[in-house]
């Protein structure tokens, strides 16, 4: 008991420090995390897009001959499915498919949950009677897409199931799917050929993600479209409220609505405004390759330029090109580099093709083995012993851009030996006057594979094609024609993939033309709307496929948080 009087002091003093520190380190400890919740998209808003260009028919059959207008119908219908960004098809209305083993039959399942913008469900009659119209011979349709569907047939097996059938193999078939499906219980009743002024297109009911909301008139004139969300829609719902497409006479009054804070958007940054857009620092700018390609075709059956039948000829023009110096100079950096007859990023195209450079120097040599020389009494263009001289006629496009680029390959090409002549057809005459007939010797043109995900060459380098075809090269490729052919009819995608890819080996080894670039598309957007990217493009209304993903406002869930913590 005395050792414990002793001692309680020295316990007191002990609890009482042990005390004081409890109490410093209850004081100093760590403030408890807090979650700071990350801004999250949040809808509402108007977006404005300035496009060049009127509106005419807001139907998605019709809006085939107007550009402008399929930017509209891509928002407010649908079609059986859709394409991703590398060509591969995705359900869209129709939630499944099968096709029988020898690829004459498609099933098609379709979604139970779509409504019209009316309120009225959609079913397969629906389908069956948009493929009706494509068939008739009244409707206005491409000539071509019209004897196409006329071969198939359509039936509606019950109200979500349909079948198409084919009377031979067609593996590209599902390519022609995409169409916009318009609503029989609107239309049934009146006659294709007079849907054309039907009133209709000025009021058009879909099933996408917006719907029709009204017309904007200047006087008389449409000066604009109004959208809003559809809230029916089946799919993920947009977060912008309303799209507006406001129609402009040029680039340049585009540009100026722009500057004056009347749009958001700019349908396309065309060559005209590109250098004040990129100075832009408000505006962001998207690019893709568009579905085109400009290349020069030879005709290899010209008995006057018999030394395009020769493959290392072909090659030694290749090699004596400055398709950078064209990119750069007179596209202003506009388009990519063509390695191939198939468009790159998408399932189809082949990375690992050879990328032959510019070696003029190369070229030289190739000529030289050849036997082709320049002469020694003097002149530029090489001749064999036999006295055939490297001259060609080369015709193009009567257009300013297309001058521009004959004029640059004519430089190169002399640099290297070639005489070139340059010979400028408009369009349609150089089609029908020169392509068709087989007339010309070397061409420079545009290939448009516009709203075709599948590349499906078969039509402009099959042997088959080379009479009354598209192979205006006349290009007899056994090897190739076969790779071709099997492509068209086998279901497997793998297996049709290894297919295109040899085709392209071959069509690159072989050159029976030179491709030269893709030609890009620039879309422009004001830096207030976020959340916006596209990727590779089949047509500009694509750009707007990711338009439900777009915002202007974002959100804190539960508030706002503490913008500066303590650490």
């Amino acid at each position: 008991m005395e050792l414990i009087k002793k001692l309680r002091w020295q316990i007191l003093i002990v609890i009482l420090a042990l005390a004081a520190i409890v109490a410093l380190l209850w004081g100093q400890r760590a403030e408890e995390p807090r979650v700071i919740e990350s801004p999250e998209p949040a809808g509402g808003g108007v977006f404005y897009e300035g496009v060049v260009g009127s509106m005419q028919r807001l139907n998605p059959q019709l809006a085939e001959f107007n550009p402008v207008d399929q930017d509209v119908t891509s928002l407010l219908f649908n079609g059986l499915i859709r394409f991703d960004p590398q060509g591969l098809p995705q359900p869209d209305l129709a939630n499944s498919w099968g096709l029988s083993k020898t690829g004459e039959i498609y099933n098609f399942s379709l979604r139970e949950d779509v409504l019209w913008h009316d309120g009225e469900p959609f079913t397969s009659e629906d389908v069956v009677f948009t493929v009706g119209l494509l068939q008739h011979e009244d409707f206005p349709y491409p000539d071509d897409l019209k004897a196409f569907w006329q071969e198939i047939e359509v039936e509606a097996l019950n109200e979500y199931t349909l079948q198409f059938r084919l009377p031979e193999p067609f593996a590209p078939f599902l390519d022609y799917l995409d169409f916009g499906i318009v609503p029989e219980h609107l239309l049934g009743e009146i006659p294709p050929g007079e849907l054309v002024d039907a009133d209709f297109n000025m009021q058009p009911v879909g099933t996408g993600p917006y719907q029709f909301q009204g017309l904007i008139l200047d006087g008389e004139e449409i000066s604009g479209v109004s959208l809003i969300q559809n809230q029916r829609y089946y799919g993920e719902d947009p977060l912008i409220e309303e799209v507006v497409f406001t129609y402009y006479s040029s680039d340049q009054a585009l540009w100026e609505a722009y500057q004056a804070g009347e749009i958001h958007g700019v349908r396309e940054i065309t060559q005209d405004i590109l250098p004040p857009a990129l100075d832009d620092p408000s505006l962001n700018l998207y690019t893709s390759r568009l579905p085109k390609m400009s290349l020069v075709l030879f005709n290899l059956e010209n008995q006057e330029v018999p030394f395009f039948q020769e493959r290392e000829v072909r090659r030694a023009l290749m090699l004596g090109l400055n398709r950078q110096w064209i990119v750069d100079r007179i596209l202003k950096g506009q388009a990519g580099i063509a390695k191939g007859p198939i468009f790159p990023k998408t399932w189809a195209y082949f990375e690992g093709l050879e990328t032959i450079p510019y070696q003029p120097e190369q070229a030289v040599e190739i000529l030289r083995d050849l036997g082709y020389s320049i002469p020694a009494d003097g002149g530029a263009v090489r001749v064999n012993e036999e006295g055939e001289a490297l001259e060609f006629t080369l015709v193009y496009p009567d257009l300013p851009l297309h001058q521009r680029i004959a004029e640059a390959m004519q430089s190169n090409w002399r640099e290297i030996g070639f005489g070139v002549e340059l010979e400028p057809h408009p369009y349609p005459e150089l089609i029908s006057g020169q392509l068709e007939p087989r007339l010309y010797q070397a061409a420079l043109v545009d290939l448009n594979l516009t709203r075709t995900p599948d590349p499906d060459p078969y039509p402009f380098w099959h042997q088959a094609q080379t009479s009354g075809g598209q192979n205006y090269s006349m290009w007899n490729d056994r090897q190739a024609s076969e790779y071709l052919e099997q492509a068209r009819i086998v279901v497997d995608p793998a297996e049709r993939e290894r297919l295109y890819k040899n085709f392209q080996v071959r069509f690159m080894d072989q050159l029976p033309a030179l491709p030269l670039y893709y030609p890009m598309y620039t879309y422009g957007v004001s830096e207030e709307v976020k959340g916006v990217r596209i990727g590779p493009i089949f047509d500009p209304a694509d750009r707007l496929n990711t338009l439900e993903e777009w915002y202007f406002f974002s959100e804190i869930p539960g508030g706002l948080g503490d913008p500066d913590p303590t650490p």
